[in-house]
């Protein structure tokens, strides 16, 4: 009678309800798992129900209600086979973890965690002196933005560079070893938010904006609650040598950056026009600006020194109607500011406004040259759907917005809604097709997008919340990055990958642009003590030990001091063998680093715990891995 009941839930002609072919599933397997004695007991059913039930078990292998056989998974045909390689880098941000993670595209694999403004154990950032002195510090980071060094209009793989929200730093990191190597403090900002390198001819410079406003001298001297005395601040960084060039003061806040395809103009949305201290003063106006900066008219201002000196750095005037700026009036509380990959257009999403605003940039040169108003260069402003944040483009004209009340990706094309703005047609759009994602999207990046080699293969929807899409992990749940396939005409969801709190944006480069430059390890000769001696020398009471690691021995076996000295380790890996780093941790010191192939790291401490410590190698390196280590001895003072 039990198969009865299960079964009861299919109809007459073979269809089920859900719960009905669920019960049956169940039935079948058992059927399948508990062989003989089951199928002793049914042997009264009826040769009828037998052959229904295996009509049941082909639907529960992929049969569907209408008889035809179920579509196989879309990801299928995008999946990365074990030993196989990813078309793409992923370089996300990690947020207030401090980090940016390399991600495999399309697998959604981590490849990497590259520790920045955090520090990270496992490799010893924040531990190690080199990483110490590019810290300064400051042990806590929020990164937003990562992005590339470019030739050309495209990403030439020697540089990423990465903004530090929380303490207004810039950090960049060598593509060959995906290690940071330069770090520098902006001054004179709050909230550094918005990051861009130069595009063209090449990276010669970085841009960063301050979102938060300040007084631009902010020591505490004048009225602090008057907020017309604060700023906004336009940060201009030289790549190569990582020092401030020049900061362009504003009168209103600079959020998300963008710059274009000729090495003349960048960008800054401004959602709080109004000036305002509360949220509801930023809200007050139906229209902020999207300010842009005249590179031509800034290198000027410098040559003819036309500009204040604070704290050693040129400080330009950059209100509105200096000639550095101008000021074109978007709908509301902007967020990002995209170039298109024609570099002709730079689109604002609008937030807190449907919309998204369409800047044509070949129409610059007039509103700084006063022939047109700047509102004039705004060709179109389609209604796309409620909390656009982020824009990005396929190489073929269409662009793609998050919205992150609605929760989808909304495709529209940009040459549509320019000829709609111009000849508006009833009941036409020029939204394309519409996605719902897993939920409230926030960044948003397509493959190559933010070059002029989009090839509009993927979408990565970076997904604020991922509510029921994962097991249940406690309060404090991770955010949903979703691959999307906009190869065709209609978007489609390939993949949910869960991701550690919280990227912030990502960028997809191909991998025959950043693969050649990877390697296996640094040349020896790059740190100036590298190490290929062993030995220990004294100072007064400074000892530096300068130790070799080979697998499976350190340089030394025994490493001798007194209570109070202060101690210093230099490592330095000699394996050539590619993947084979060595760990370094001393027992009850707080001290731990990992030294790739030919790398020298260090680190300082006071020996202040007499007694015998064990030196050993944390990361597995050979078959005698755990034989790997000396003897830390401490003589007490006494």
């Amino acid at each position: 009678m039990g198969p009865r009941v299960l079964l009861s839930g299919i109809d007459a002609r073979g269809s089920g309800h859900s719960a009905g072919l669920a019960a049956a599933c169940t039935i079948t397997a058992r059927l399948s798992r508990e062989g003989g004695d089951l199928m002793s007991s049914l042997r009264p059913l009826t040769i009828s129900i037998a052959a229904a039930a295996m009509s049941l078990s082909l639907a529960c292998g992929g049969a569907t209600p209408d008889g035809g056989q179920e579509a196989e998974s879309p990801y299928a045909a995008h999946e990365v086979a074990p030993g196989e390689y990813d078309d793409y880098y992923g370089f996300s941000s990690g947020g207030h973890s401090g980090e940016v993670r390399i991600v495999g595209i399309p697998s959604m694999r981590v490849l990497k965690r590259i520790p920045v403004w955090n520090i990270d154990p496992g490799s010893g950032w924040g531990i190690t002196n080199e990483s110490k002195a590019m810290m300064g510090g400051k042990w806590v980071g929020d990164t937003h933005h990562v992005q590339g060094s470019y030739v050309d209009g495209t990403y030439d793989g020697k540089w990423l560079f990465v903004n530090d929200k929380a303490n207004n730093r810039l950090a960049r990191i060598r593509i060959d070893i995906f290690e940071v190597d330069a770090t520098v403090e902006i001054p004179h900002t709050q909230g550094t938010h918005g990051v861009f390198p130069q595009r063209a001819p090449t990276t010669e410079w970085v841009i960063l904006n301050s979102e938060f406003r300040t007084p631009l001298v902010n020591d505490g001297s004048g009225d602090m609650l008057d907020a017309s005395t604060y700023g906004g601040v336009h940060t201009i960084v030289d790549a190569e040598r990582m020092e401030v060039v020049a900061q362009v003061q504003t009168e209103v806040n600079l959020d998300l950056a963008a710059t274009d395809y000729s090495g003349r103009y960048s960008f800054a949305t401004s959602y709080n026009s109004e000036g305002g201290a509360t949220i509801s003063e930023m809200l007050a106006s139906d229209l902020d600006y999207l300010v842009v900066f005249s590179w031509d008219n800034i290198k000027a201002a410098l040559a003819n020194n036309d500009y204040r000196t604070v704290d050693g750095v040129p400080i330009l005037d950059g209100t509105e109607g200096t000639g550095l700026t101008a000021y074109i009036p978007v709908p509301k509380n902007p967020h990002g500011v995209n170039v298109s990959p024609d570099g002709n257009y730079a689109v604002v999403s609008g937030k807190v406004s449907p919309t998204a605003s369409v800047i044509d940039i070949t129409m610059l040169d007039d509103v700084f040259a006063g022939n047109i108003e700047p509102r004039d260069a705004v060709v179109a402003e389609p209604e796309i759907g409620l909390g656009p944040l982020h824009t990005t483009f396929d190489g073929r004209g269409n662009a793609y917005t998050s919205l992150f009340i609605d929760s989808q990706e909304v495709k529209w094309n940009i040459q549509r809604a320019i000829d709609l703005q111009a000849n508006p047609q009833e009941g036409e759009t020029a939204v394309v097709d519409r996605l719902d994602i897993h939920y409230q999207v926030g960044h948003t990046m397509a493959s190559m997008a933010e070059t002029n080699e989009a090839d509009g293969r993927y979408l990565i929807s970076l997904n604020k919340i991922s509510k029921d899409r994962f097991l249940n992990v406690g309060p404090l749940k991770p955010e949903n990055d979703q691959l999307i396939d906009i190869s065709g005409e209609s978007m489609v969801l390939l993949k949910d990958e869960s991701a550690y709190i919280e990227p912030h944006d990502i960028i997809l480069v191909r991998r025959d642009i950043i693969e050649p430059h990877v390697v296996d390890r640094v040349r020896l000769e790059e740190h100036p003590e590298a190490v290929t001696q062993s030995s220990i020398t004294r100072d007064g009471n400074r000892v530096t030990v300068r130790l070799t690691a080979t697998a499976p021995v350190f340089g030394l076996q025994e490493v001798e001091v007194n209570e109070g000295d202060e101690v210093t380790f230099i490592v330095t890996n000699t394996d050539e063998i590619p993947d084979l780093a060595h760990g370094f941790a001393i027992s009850n010191y707080n001290i731990q680093m990992v030294v790739g192939p030919f790398q020298t790291k260090s680190v300082t401490f006071t020996a202040d715990k007499p007694g015998v410590y064990w030196i050993y190698c944390t990361n597995f390196c050979h078959a005698l891995h755990l034989e790997m280590r000396l003897r830390f001895i401490v003589r007490p003072r006494s």
